[in-house]
């Protein structure tokens, strides 16, 4: 017998709701979450779809993962901590071996980011994923895209570059060293959130963004919300072992500054201030707008929806 939209859910998602602030989890017509006192909400809400943001035949565990993950960045770009998620998928049809590679996917994901699912929708359908995130950032403090001022330092954490090249290694464009292309697929189908880096920039940072489109175009949303120039110097982009292995370092650069999906948090922090660990000084903050690399972009300078 197939499996009602409510097996569905009992079945793959119901064990997945426990976490410090729920009340109220998978069940019922609302989820109930429980602020800290004078704390605010923030969500956000991202959705992928298959053929577009992930190729057809991406594992499920690795799209329940990426899914989650992405949304979260969101979360660690206003230095939120985050209380609990919320999952719409629409499914082609009810198939059990991949719904459970799903779940388990989504497990590791709550149990990552604490994050657990508090309730959700299932439809039919082309295959589509949605998650909406819940945080509470503390009293009046949150870390937003207007805010870097002259003088101050653009920094940005981890790596950059590497989501681009592993969706060029899941797509079949490129292909390098097998070690190499391995760590690039995590990266691309694993990102990992700044959650506890989001929460550290709280009383420091005057500016911040997640790089999800690519550092050129989401650092120019921190310049046009701060009124401001942004002065990247190409040089001083942190680049993984496997990008700095390439031997086309112009590419391995475009990668790092236009290619997107690396879910690192780029910000600006003003003179004096300490870099957290595993960030990088990628440049300055100066008067004018908009953003200068040092180098000729042709084409788009970032992930473009539409």
């Amino acid at each position: 017998m197939a499996l009602s939209e409510f097996d569905l859910i009992y079945r793959y998602f119901s064990a997945l709701g426990r976490g410090d602030a729920v009340d109220l989890g998978v069940g019922d017509d609302c989820a109930i979450l429980r602020l800290p006192p004078g704390a605010r909400l923030a969500t956000s809400v991202d959705t992928v779809v298959e053929g577009v943001h992930f190729p057809e035949d991406a594992f499920p565990e690795d799209l329940a993962y990426r899914a989650v993950a992405v949304a979260a960045s969101d979360l660690a770009a206003m230095g939120a901590r985050p209380l609990g998620m919320t999952l719409a998928i629409t499914l082609p049809v009810v198939d059990e071996l991949w719904l459970r590679a799903f779940s388990e996917g989504l497990a590791a994901a709550v149990t990552d980011f604490d994050l657990p699912l508090v309730g959700g929708d299932t439809t039919r359908g082309s295959l589509c994923i949605a998650v909406q995130v819940f945080g509470a950032l503390p009293g009046g403090k949150a870390l937003l895209r207007g805010g870097a001022a002259v003088g101050d330092s653009l920094c940005v954490s981890g790596t950059l570059g590497d989501g681009a090249a592993g969706l060029a290694v899941v797509s079949g464009d490129w292909r390098g060293d097998p070690e190499q292309g391995d760590y690039l697929e995590r990266r691309y189908y694993r990102p990992t959130p700044r959650l506890a880096l989001g929460l550290e920039l709280l009383d420091t940072a005057t500016a911040a963004i997640d790089i999800s489109d690519g550092l050129v175009a989401d650092a120019g949303h921190i310049a046009a919300a701060s009124g401001a120039k942004l002065v990247i110097d190409p040089q001083l982009l942190p680049l993984s072992p496997a990008l700095q292995a390439l031997p086309d370092r112009e590419q391995a650069l475009r990668w790092a500054l236009s290619g997107g999906d690396d879910y690192e948090l780029c910000f600006t922090l003003p003179p004096g201030a300490e870099l957290p660990a595993g960030c990088t000084r990628i440049g300055r903050v100066e008067a004018g707008e908009g953003v200068d690399c040092g180098l000729d972009l042709a084409g788009p300078v970032g992930y473009q929806h539409f």
